[in-house]
């Protein structure tokens, strides 16, 4: 079984020496099938964590508003990201023709 670990940048070699792994893909540290997570548990995400690292997005929100704009670029009139959408874009994204 996997297990996601919230490794700041400065313990991470300590992380890897306890045999922890990087996820290049989806930038984040990881143990797989630890028999004790002891020596991880102050890297274990809190239950409180509501995503797990998988599922937040790679981007940040300032990364996303300093992205350089195309052609296809349109504005949402509301606060989530384009490519995760939301019932209140689906109807901007549908009309032109993009699908999340």
């Amino acid at each position: 079984m996997r297990t996601d670990l919230r490794v700041p940048f400065a313990e991470k070699d300590e992380a890897k020496r306890l045999g922890a792994r990087w996820d290049a893909a989806r930038k984040v540290w990881y143990v797989q099938n630890a028999p004790n997570l002891a020596a991880f548990a102050r890297w274990l995400p809190s239950p409180s964590d509501a995503a797990p690292a998988a599922a937040r997005p790679v981007a940040t929100r300032a990364q996303a508003a300093s992205a350089k704009t195309g052609e296809r670029y349109f504005a949402l009139s509301c606060d989530c990201l384009p490519w995760e959408g939301c019932a209140t874009c689906a109807a901007a994204v549908e009309a032109r023709g993009w699908r999340n």
